[in-house]
C-alpha cells in the first residue's frame, strides 16, 4: 500500500506548476516549486525534520527533551509537527513584526512562544535570537535547532529539495529563484544543481533593510543597508553560516509593496495561495526578464501558504494602511471597511430639534439622516441648525420636520471614489452608501475620504 506511516513521512515530493499569467511579459517557461504542500505549508518541514533526526543521532536531542528555536513561524511548525510525532516539546521565539496566524499556529500545535522586539540588534538580550540562546542554558534537557548555523539546514535542500528540482525539469532548469531567508534553502539546492550543472544560475532574492545584498557583493556587513522592513521570511542583519555564497550568482532586492501586492496577483491570477516570499520573489524575476531568453527554465520557489498572512497581506485595511493598494480602484465599499458592521444613526422627522442636537454631540457627526416611518426623507445638520436658532431659539421645542434640509446624497457601494469626492460639498459633507445585498446603509463623511487618500 501506498500509505505514510505517520505525517513527517508526507515531507517532500511537491508539485512543479507552470506560472502562466503573471509571468507573461517573461520570455522564459516559469515555473514554481509549490511548497504549501508540505504538511506544515512551508518548505521548512524538510529543514526542520532534517535537523531534528541529525541532532537525535548526534546525542544532542535526548527522548523527552525541549527543542528552542528563534523563528519566523514556518521552522518553528516544522519542529513542532516533528516534536508531535517525537514526543518532544517546543519552546519559540519570534518577532513582533510576524503575523498573528503564525504565533496561533504554533500555539496550537502545543509550542509555547515567545514574542520579541523585531528593532532590536542580534546582540541585544531582547532580540528572539537571544532569548532562544538564553532559553536553551536554562532549560534542563533542551536542544536549540539553530537553523542559521545548523548546516543540516543546507543538507536538507541538498539532499531532498535540489534533486526533485532536477528530476521534476528533466535536468532542463536554467535558472533556480529563491528568496533568501536563513540561507539553506538557496545553497543547498543550488550547490546540488550545479553540481549537475554548472551553468545554471541561481538567483537569491533579497529585501530593503537586508544586509546580504551588499555582504555577497562586497564581502561587507553594513550596519547603514538595515533597517525595518515588512516582508516575512527573507532578508537578515547578520549572516548566517548556512550561506554558501559561491553557489549565488546573483542577488535582487524587491520592495515591500512590490511583494505584497505580487504575492496577492499569484492567488488572483493563477489561484495559488502563497505569503510574501513568493510574490518577493516573482517580482525579483520580472525586474530581471530582461536577462532572460525564450529557452530558458526558471524555478521559483514558493515557501509557505498564503493562510499565514490573512490578517496582513490578504486583509484590504492592512494593505490600505500601508499604502499598498492602489487608490484609483478605492470604491465606497473600500472605505466603509471596519465600519461595516456599524448601525447608521438617523432621527424620526418627529422628534424634536434637541434630540438631534444631542445626537450630533454625542456622536461628533456634522448631519444625521432624517426618518418618516423609517424611510430616509431628508437630513439635518448642525450648521443648519445653529442658523435656525438665531433665527428663533425657541426652535429647540420644535420638531425636525421643520426644519428639515433635503436628504443626502444617496449612492450605489460599487461608486467610485472619484464620483463619492464630487458628491462632497459646502452643503453636504457626507454621502450615504447603500449595500443592497445586505439591505445596510452607512455614511461617509469628508474626513472619511481624506484619510483614505492619505494612506
Amino acid at each position: 500500500m501506498k500509505v505514510c506511516n505517520n505525517i513527517l513521512e508526507a515531507i517532500g515530493n511537491t508539485p512543479m506548476v507552470r506560472l502562466n499569467k503573471v509571468t507573461e511579459s517573461v520570455s522564459a517557461t516559469v515555473y514554481a516549486k509549490v511548497e504549501t504542500f508540505n504538511p506544515g505549508n512551508s518548505i521548512k518541514d524538510r529543514m526542520a525534520v532534517k535537523m531534528v533526526e541529525d541532532a537525535e543521532k548526534a546525542g544532542l536531542l535526548k527522548p523527552g527533551g525541549t527543542i528552542i528555536e528563534g523563528t519566523s513561524g514556518n521552522t518553528g511548525m516544522g519542529l513542532a509537527i516533528a516534536a508531535i510525532v517525537k514526543g518532544y516539546k517546543c519552546v519559540f521565539t519570534t518577532t513582533d513584526k510576524q503575523s498573528k496566524e503564525k504565533v496561533d499556529a504554533l500555539k496550537a500545535f502545543g509550542a509555547d512562544v515567545i514574542v520579541c522586539p523585531t528593532n532590536v540588534e542580534p546582540e541585544d538580550p531582547r532580540s528572539y535570537y537571544s532569548v532562544s540562546s538564553r532559553l536553551a542554558k536554562e532549560i534542563p534537557n533542551s536542544w536549540k535547532a539553530n537553523q542559521y548555523d545548523n548546516l543540516s539546514n543546507r543538507m536538507a535542500h541538498y539532499e531532498q529539495t535540489g534533486p526533485e528540482i532536477w528530476d521534476q525539469t528533466d535536468g532542463k532548469i536554467t535558472h533556480l529563484v529563491v528568496g533568501a531567508g536563513t540561507g539553506g534553502t538557496i545553497s543547498g539546492t543550488g550547490k546540488y544543481l550545479k553540481e549537475k550543472n554548472p551553468n545554471i544560475k541561481v538567483w537569491a532574492i533579497d529585501t530593503y533593510g537586508s544586509a546580504l545584498k551588499k555582504y555577497h557583493e562586497q564581502g561587507v556587513l553594513d550596519q547603514n543597508e538595515i533597517y525595518p522592513y515588512v516582508t516575512e521570511g527573507i532578508g537578515e542583519d547578520f549572516i548566517p553560516e548556512n550561506y554558501d555564497f559561491k553557489v549565488i550568482d546573483h542577488f535582487e532586492k524587491v520592495t515591500d509593496k512590490d511583494a505584497a501586492v505580487m504575492a496577492r496577483e499569484l492567488v488572483a491570477k493563477e489561484g495559488i495561495w502563497v505569503g510574501y516570499s513568493a510574490g518577493s520573489a516573482v517580482m525579483g524575476v520580472l525586474q530581471m526578464k530582461d536577462q532572460l531568453k525564450p529557452t530558458d527554465v526558471v524555478v521559483v520557489i514558493f515557501h509557505d501558504h498564503g493562510s499565514r498572512y490573512i490578517g496582513k497581506l490578504f486583509n484590504d485595511n492592512w494593505m490600505r494602511e500601508k499604502g499598498y493598494l492602489d487608490k484609483k480602484g478605492f470604491t465606497a465599499k473600500d472605505l466603509v471597511g471596519d465600519n461595516a458592521h456599524k448601525n447608521l444613526i438617523t432621527i424620526e422627522a418627529s422628534e424634536p430639534v434637541s434630540k438631534a442636537i444631542k445626537l450630533i454631540t454625542e456622536n461628533d457627526y456634522s448631519q444625521i439622516p432624517v426618518t418618516e416611518n423609517k424611510r430616509i426623507m431628508g437630513a439635518i445638520g448642525e450648521n443648519h441648525i445653529f442658523n435656525e436658532m438665531v433665527k428663533n431659539p425657541d426652535i429647540h421645542h420644535h420638531p425636525i420636520k421643520n426644519i428639515m434640509q433635503t436628504a443626502l446624497p444617496f449612492v450605489d457601494i460599487s461608486t467610485s471614489l472619484d464620483a463619492l469626492s464630487a458628491m462632497i460639498n459646502a452643503e453636504n459633507n457626507v454621502v450615504l452608501v447603500r449595500d443592497f445585498k445586505s439591505d445596510s446603509t452607512y455614511i461617509i463623511t469628508r474626513h472619511d475620504i481624506m484619510q483614505a487618500l492619505a494612506k
